[in-house]
This record gives C-alpha cells, sequence and structure tokens, in this order.
C-alpha cells in the first residue's frame, strides 16, 4: 500500500538566499512580464552556470539525505552538452548518500532541444537505467503578442519538442525510459488524435517511418503531471495516456504559481475524481509507484 499524503514531483527551489531576495527576483519577473533572456554559448559565464546546476543537484541531495521522508531529487541535466550530462547522471546517482530518484530536463537548453541527436548518449544511458525523465518547458521561451510565456506559450513548447522526439525516433528506441510531461502534457492530448490521423500521410516529413500505430503507443506512454492544469488539462490527457499514468505535480516555486492557484487546482484534481467516480487517491498513489524509493523511504520512516 502506498504512503498516505501528496507526493508532488513538479516543485522549483532556489539555492539559500540573503532574505527577500528569491521575493525580489520574482517580483522582477513579473514587472518584466516575464520577458527574460540568456545567452546561448559558452562563454565563463555558461563555465559558472553549470557550476550552479551542481551546486543545486548536490544542495537537493543534502536535503534528500537529511529529510529522506519529505523530499526526493529530479537531477537537472544540462542538456545543451552530452558529456557533461552523462558526467551529472553517474555524480547525482553514484556519490549522493541518497541517489537521485530521476531527472529534470527542460525542452530547450541553451539552444539545443530535446530531439538533438547529439543527445543519442544520453538517452541510451538513461534507457538503461530505466530512468524516470521529467520534461519542462522552456522557462525562457519569448512572449507572445506580449503576453508571458508561462500563460500559454509553455503548453506548446512542450507539444513541440515531443513532436520532435518522436519524428526523430527517441521515444520508439529507448522505451524504458519514463518520460513525465509538465502541465498534462500542455497542448499535446488534445493534438494526439490530429497526430495519430495526419502524422503518417505522405506530406508529412518521417525519416524514421513511424507508423500510426507506433504514434499512438508512444503518445500513450507517457506520463503527465497535473501541475496548474488540471481543471481542463486532465480530461484530454488521462484519454491519451490513462488514469495509472497521471500523477500529481504542484507547480511550488515559480513566480507564476500562488498558494491560492496550487490550492485550486489541487481541488480540481479531487473534483475531477469525484465527478468521474475515480477512488479519492488515485491520482495522488500514482505517483507514489512512479517512485518506489521515495515511497520506500516514507514508509522505512513510518516504521
Amino acid at each position: 500500500m502506498p504512503p498516505q499524503g501528496w507526493l508532488d514531483i513538479h516543485g522549483h527551489f532556489y539555492l539559500p538566499q540573503a532574505p527577500g531576495e528569491a521575493e525580489a527576483l520574482a517580483e522582477s519577473f513579473r514587472a518584466a512580464c516575464f520577458m527574460v533572456s540568456r545567452p546561448v554559448t559558452w562563454e565563463v559565464e555558461s563555465i559558472l552556470r553549470l557550476e550552479k546546476l551542481k551546486e543545486a543537484n548536490t544542495y537537493a541531495a543534502s536535503l534528500v539525505s537529511k529529510y529522506p521522508s519529505r523530499f526526493g531529487l529530479l537531477a537537472a541535466l544540462p542538456t545543451d552538452d552530452p558529456e557533461l550530462c552523462l558526467s551529472e547522471i553517474k555524480r547525482t546517482t553514484s556519490t549522493f548518500e541518497i541517489p537521485a530518484d530521476g531527472f529534470a530536463v527542460t525542452t530547450v537548453h541553451k539552444g539545443v532541444g530535446l530531439g538533438d541527436p547529439r543527445l543519442e548518449p544520453v538517452w541510451d544511458v538513461l534507457n538503461s537505467r530505466k530512468a524516470v525523465v521529467h520534461i519542462h518547458p522552456n522557462a525562457y521561451a519569448a512572449p507572445t503578442n506580449g503576453r508571458p510565456s508561462p500563460l500559454i506559450e509553455v503548453a506548446f513548447d512542450t507539444a513541440r519538442t515531443v513532436v520532435d522526439m518522436l519524428y526523430n525516433d527517441v521515444f520508439r528506441r529507448y522505451s524504458d525510459i519514463k518520460f513525465v510531461l509538465a502541465h498534462c502534457g500542455g497542448v499535446l492530448p488534445v493534438l494526439s488524435g490530429r497526430l495519430a490521423l495526419l502524422g503518417t500521410e505522405e506530406w508529412v516529413p518521417n525519416p524514421n517511418d513511424i507508423t500510426r500505430k507506433e504514434i499512438e503507443e508512444q503518445l500513450g506512454r507517457f506520463f503527465v503531471d497535473t501541475a496548474a492544469t488540471a481543471k481542463a488539462g486532465l480530461q484530454p490527457a488521462v484519454k491519451m495516456v490513462g488514469l495509472e499514468n497521471v500523477v500529481y505535480g504542484a507547480d511550488c516555486g515559480v513566480p507564476c504559481s500562488t498558494e491560492q492557484t496550487m490550492e485550486e487546482n489541487r481541488k480540481d484534481i479531487m473534483d475531477f475524481e469525484a465527478q468521474n467516480d475515480i477512488p479519492r487517491g488515485t491520482i495522488l498513489a500514482n505517483g507514489w509507484k512512479l517512485f518506489p524509493q521515495a515511497a520506500a523511504r516514507v514508509t522505512a520512516n513510518d516504521v
């Protein structure tokens, strides 16, 4: 029997900062309509950012070690550089007291998308580990029509990336990776029928000869989290991946989420279960099944 309580698989965090610094950063993002930019080349600043990524993974691992029944770690990977990715996979699974429970990647990192062929060695290692990999949309995507990207652009970004990976044969060749899509998969579930219907037509570039059946099967294997999209996103997501592949995510720790929006989204999940005669807590329990090591830590602490 899985542990009780909500396992939130979609949370963001900052390294320890001076009092008020995180709040000031959040306010600056909001004031700028989330219109932030970043360099896409290797410079001194880029190396420092890599060190910050490693520092963040190390800090998170220390929290997991200190509070093993409260926290887990999806280790961030610098997917613009395959060799550094492989190094961080090894470090976060072999040197931490409690190894990472899975990995977190963004759709585009420093201009490199997840469908890029250079990432083949990374997918190969993650596939051999049967790893859980959480895909988050690009937080630096340009705003559309003056509106911040977290409003709607992130949902399209996820779909574009997954379709690129699909046609580049990532999911067929690395089928042992458990990919989790943020925000109920964005707009992908709504477009899944269109992909199946039109995706193998002769006018669609399909260099790896993906069949319609394979498109449907690969879309159905995803996991999705509920972050900020449960009210209207759960129905199409469940149709695409099945109820058992939906897990809870709150999207805590980012400037576009508030206590109120997260609580409303959580209530939407419970309402969805009630309205569809689904036993209460089903979606909650799915997360524990996806992360059995985290569940075991909670159970061990309760004994």
